[in-house]
């Protein structure tokens, strides 16, 4: 069986609107597809695992309101543990809405309230089942003392770490959690954003990555733009290009992918074929509209071996 995944990350309301162009001040537009589903990075993530067949329980926050409870109620039916959730009374889930235009350019309306952000309190809520998972996936868009926290926790307990995203803190805080990291994951304005340095091409990539390995980590993911995704270690470094696929629209691309990535960890497989796995998981998600996750195994394979026979 695999080893259990804990995700530490948000939890929203994803409503995904497609539209031939977005209107002009006081203009409108006609919605061409509409579509409402259980969201936010850490959702999103959590669900990658669950149907990927690894046990997985998601540590976030929503509102104690209806929009919360059908949150909760669907990642149920995911088989994703929401025991961990917390229901805050009187705050509102947080709102995402994903605007889609006819060149596949999206824009997003975000309204994620600070008190369904993770507190310490939360963190120290689920020790238990952070100190006892395989692995636990912190989202960095999270506050960073909540991720101090489930950070030391895990690497106390043995449990690896792997951080997506780029943190708000002070340097030395954010040198002590990546620190404690075996892979950091990151796109490129994350990526530019922790290192000062614009990722244009594959080389300011890897030199970024070699930046980001001096923290400690053993590896490091960074999405290039036009190229591909690119992981680097001390021994090495390969360029997974992008699959040709009928792009609808890239949110939730990175969600799928690094949740990919754990799952095929989870699941022993080693760094190349699980990279593989995870750059296959991208470009499905890619094809599909919204950040919800449509992950089978089997249906990945084909291009993971392609990728990494």
């Amino acid at each position: 069986m695999a080893d259990e995944v804990v995700v530490l990350g948000q939890v929203a309301r994803d409503l995904v609107l497609r539209v031939d162009d977005v209107p002009d001040p006081y203009g409108n537009a006609t919605v061409r597809t509409r579509r409402e589903m259980l969201g936010g990075k850490g959702g999103n993530q959590a669900v990658a695992l669950a149907q990927l067949g690894v046990p997985a329980s998601l540590v976030g926050v929503v509102g104690n309101d209806s929009v919360g409870a059908r949150l909760l109620e669907q990642a149920r039916t995911d088989r994703v543990d929401v025991s961990h959730v917390i229901s805050r009374e009187g705050a509102q889930t947080a709102l995402i809405v994903d605007i889609v235009d006819d060149t596949r350019r999206w824009r997003y309306l975000e309204h994620i309230p600070t008190d369904v952000r993770l507190a310490e309190s939360d963190v120290l809520a689920a020790s238990t089942v952070i100190k006892r998972a395989g692995w636990v996936l912190c989202q960095l868009q999270q506050p960073l003392d909540a991720i101090l926290l489930a950070t030391r926790l895990a690497r106390d307990a043995g449990t690896r770490v792997i951080l997506d995203g780029a943190p708000s803190g002070s340097a030395d805080d954010i040198a002590e959690v990546f620190s404690r990291a075996h892979v950091i994951r990151a796109n490129e304005h994350e990526a530019e954003l922790l290192t000062g340095q614009p990722i244009t091409d594959v080389t300011t990539a890897a030199d970024a990555a070699y930046q980001l390995l001096d923290y400690g980590p053993t590896l490091v993911v960074l999405a290039v733009s036009g190229a591909g995704n690119l992981f680097v270690s001390r021994t090495g470094r390969q360029l997974f290009p992008l699959l040709d696929v009928d792009v609808a629209d890239t949110t939730g691309a990175g969600d799928a992918l690094i949740g990919t990535f754990t799952a095929a960890l989870a699941h022993g497989e080693g760094t190349r074929r699980a990279a593989a796995f995870a750059v296959a998981a991208a470009a499905n998600s890619a094809s599909r509209l919204g950040g919800r996750p449509v992950l089978r195994w089997r249906d990945l394979a084909a291009d993971a071996e392609r990728l990494a026979p």
